[in-house]
């Protein structure tokens, strides 16, 4: 048996589902009698080739350079996040701390965003369970909505692979949870350390005693001060599952909560930094609180041998509140700040220019509920190897936005004092609707034991609504003479291809083609500020809705993999990626942050990655260099008057110039060594080179040039290199173990991005004045943690059952 090769049309489901478990993917029939087959099919690695788990494929017949995680990683890493391990261990994976808290990082991959914060251009999907998880409202991703205890696995897909359907301009990210079948027994542990940290984590599964039934849950408590200024978090989370199976069939249904309250406070002027330290804030309160109830029902079905049918329906309540204690933009006179404070309270009408700061408040409800199905076939055509799954899928999305902004006082603490009169002009009240539906269909054909040909292409039609519920239809604004609603319906859709081709010669060499086509609709939040006469400050206000044409992505990737030796195994890509009608948002005024989004042309992301993994002895590492291209391919004029090259406040930016906050190089660097089978010590060694900044998108600003309009600064951000360390301990068979861990061991002062901006500041203190500034992202000082660990009630065989 073990020495026919594994393809979809010659093995049986249960092989199949062995093989899944090897692979570290979420099985759909998972049966204890596999068990001995899952060990003795361990090496065939499997990754499922839709959002939806299913028999996938093997690895060397993906025409992509998928990366793959097991949850065992991200707990021996003691990673707080899926974004905090993909930024320490993944191909092409950096981040910009825009937030600077720990749960709220962009990260980037390839040059592609998925972001938490509004008005990020979006270019990855996020997938748990086959439910794409990126908010309606923008496409965001809340990182501290997902559990990291839960996780079972995670795959990373490369390119603009249209079954993965919106979004996917970048790649996909594909997270499996666990379940009581493969997760059983418990785990509990807690660790405390630098910045008043403390933690809380707990995970039990199980089966019932006929076998049928099987339970796992999980919860997460994060609490700690932040080592900016003023920056406390909590983090609350829980997910439970409950299984049944048969010989045929599988049903879960799980359970996603959270309740996070989060300071994030986000980039600081550099000259704050230089007086007061890497810890300063600007002004305060920043705080996001997040909540969400998610219920997701999955099954799957065999009918024979050869055809398996995977759906899954779903519930996802997300709710969002931010306060933002910001600078007035409008304040202007030039006079005693503490006067003009004085009379902030008592004038009536001019507050906008009288009053120091603002109170900016947004609530955020997000109701979503959907569905998807597909069928596999493992049948063979023409007598070749064959593997088709055909889809579908429906989501539909409600979400009420409001913002409100009231006038306030900067006191001694940069801290901002309400006044209790609100701006009326920046009030927005905004219902919209979301719809989108798409059919998909991929094929892989094995022309002979070498060769394999896939196929594959989506069609989605997307329709959004706005209405404007303080603005109706026909509301005219005199300056302008333009209607000033946000109310509005449009459409997208687009059918988007992919073709690939793998050459397996031998056992140990993958070498593979492809191209692929994905895209983005403009989401009603783009769509409410896309009025150039009318610009918004996001995510405080909103005007206007021109309409805004999808983004359309086109990837080529080449590459390679394979095995040196039996230990040691690598990897290779090159890539190029052309954003057709790219969305960015655009800056009307370069210091006080109002803009709108606008199709800028065509960008471009090109590059390669390489990694290289294996063992000797007791040492295991995982190394690997990433370099990236990201440019502008039209020309455009941004709006930025701190730049030195600007004319008429204006710059130009050519074909060829660098997008902002995108290091070229990256060099990632795992090594773990065991000590002792109980001890084991790692580290993480991350290097990444400069990049350029917001606002010098030319890439030509000079600093030092003597006028005082423009940033005297570099328009870069030096590049750095972090090392982090590790360590766990365990007990021998007690389910006991200790666990350590420093990040930034030496200290290194550093920021991830940065943007050009206004210096309002002085000696600490708000003194009106407007200065040109260059903001920073900084990075996180050295710290430290210590935690222990106790599991129970595991099997005895574990490695039949426990994917990790």
């Amino acid at each position: 048996r073990m020495q026919k090769t594994l393809q979809p049309n010659n093995i049986k489901p249960k092989i199949i589902v062995a093989a899944i478990l090897a692979a570290y993917a979420m099985p759909q029939m998972a049966m204890a009698e596999n068990r001995a087959e899952a060990i003795e099919l361990g090496k065939i690695e499997v990754v499922s080739t839709t959002p939806l788990a299913g028999v996938g494929l093997p690895l060397e017949q993906i025409p992509s350079n998928v990366q793959v995680v097991k949850g065992a990683d991200l707990q021996a890493q003691n990673s707080l996040s899926i974004a905090d391990f993909m930024n320490n261990n993944l191909l092409g994976v950096s981040v910009n701390e825009t937030q600077n808290n720990p749960y709220q990082p962009d990260i980037l991959f390839r040059g592609f965003t998925a972001s938490p914060l509004l008005g990020t251009p979006q270019g990855l999907s996020v997938f748990q369970d086959g439910v794409r998880v990126n908010e309606p409202f923008g496409d965001a991703v809340n990182w501290d909505l997902i559990p990291v205890n839960a996780i079972a696995g995670m795959n990373l897909i490369p390119g603009s692979n249209p079954i993965f359907g919106l979004n996917t301009l970048g790649g996909a990210l594909s997270v499996t949870t666990k379940n009581g079948r493969t997760h059983q027994g418990g785990g509990i542990e807690s660790s405390f350390g630098s910045w008043q940290r403390k933690t809380l984590a707990g995970e039990f599964g199980g089966v019932s005693a006929d076998n049928s039934i099987d339970y796992f849950i999980a919860g997460n408590y994060f609490d700690e001060d932040g080592w900016r200024d003023h920056s406390p978090t909590k983090v609350k989370q829980v997910f439970a599952k409950l299984g049944w199976e048969n010989e045929t069939s599988r049903l879960e249904l799980s359970y996603t909560g959270a309740d996070n309250d989060m300071i994030g406070n986000g980039l600081v002027q550099k000259e704050l930094i230089e007086e007061f330290g890497r810890e300063a804030i600007n002004t305060k309160p920043d705080q996001t609180k997040n909540t969400l109830s998610f219920l997701n029902l999955n099954g799957s079905h065999w009918f024979n041998d050869d055809v398996q049918l995977s759906a899954n329906t779903y519930f996802r309540d997300s709710k969002r509140k931010t306060l933002n204690g910001d600078v007035n933009d409008d304040y202007e006179l030039d006079v005693d700040v503490a006067d003009n404070d004085i009379n902030c309270a008592a004038v009536a009408g001019d507050e906008d220019e009288w009053c120091s700061g603002a109170l900016n408040r947004s609530k955020t409800n997000q109701k979503g509920y959907g569905f998807n199905a597909q069928l596999a076939f493992n049948q063979s055509v023409m007598q070749k190897k064959n593997q088709l799954i055909v889809g579908m899928g429906y989501d539909y999305s409600r979400i009420k936005f409001n913002q409100s902004s009231e006038y306030g006082i900067i006191n001694t603490s940069r801290g901002i004092d309400g006044v209790g009169v609100e701006n009326e002009d920046a009030e927005v009240n905004l219902h919209g609707k979301t719809s989108s539906w798409g059919v998909f269909a991929t094929d892989t054909l094995s022309l002979n034991d070498f060769w394999h040909v896939t196929l594959s292409g989506r069609y989605n039609h997307i329709k959004v609504k706005n209405t404007d519920q303080i603005n109706p239809p026909g509301t005219i604004d005199p300056g302008i003479g333009e209607d000033v609603t946000l109310s509005g319906n449009h459409s997208f859709s687009r059918l988007n291809p992919a073709v690939g081709l793998s050459f397996t010669p031998t056992k140990d060499l993958s070498v593979y083609g492809s191209y692929n086509e994905g895209m983005r609709a403009p989401t009603s939040m783009e769509l409410g500020c896309a009025n150039p006469k009318l610009p918004c400050k996001l995510p405080n206000a909103m005007a206007g809705d021109p309409p805004l044409d999808e983004v359309v992505s086109k990837t080529f990737e080449f590459g390679a993999r394979g095995k040196l030796t039996s230990d040691i195994k690598w990897s290779t890509a090159v890539y190029r990626t052309d954003n057709h009608d790219d969305i960015h948002f655009i800056s009307t005024n370069a210091t006080n942050g109002m803009g709108y989004f606008d199709n800028v042309g065509k960008t471009r992301r090109m590059g390669l990655d390489a990694g290289l993994s294996g063992s000797v002895g007791q040492l295991s590492w995982n190394a690997g260099y990433s370099y990236l291209r990201a440019t502008y391919q039209t020309e455009l004029n941004l709006t930025n008057a701190l730049n030195s090259t600007s004319n008429g406040d204006e710059i130009e930016v050519k074909k060829g110039d660098r997008l902002a906050n995108l290091p070229e190089h990256a060099l990632k660097l795992r090594l773990q060594y065991a000590v002792t089978p109980n001890w084991s010590i790692g580290t993480n060694i991350n290097a990444f080179s400069d990049v350029y900044v917001r606002g010098n998108e030319n890439n030509a600003h000079q600093a030092n040039d003597g006028d005082a309009d423009h940033v005297q600064d570099s328009g870069k951000i030096g590049g750095y290199t972090t090392v982090n360390l590790d360590t766990r301990y365990k007990f021998g068979n007690s389910g006991w173990q200790v666990f350590a861990k420093a990040i930034n061991i030496f200290d290194k002062e550093y920021s991830s991005g940065g943007q050009f901006g206004e210096n309002w500041i002085e000696n600490g203190v708000f003194a009106g004045a407007e200065e040109p500034s260059k903001m920073l992202m900084p990075g996180a000082p050295r710290a430290g943690w210590i935690g222990v660990r106790y599991d129970f009630g595991k099997p005895k065989s574990s490695a039949a059952v426990d994917v990790d």
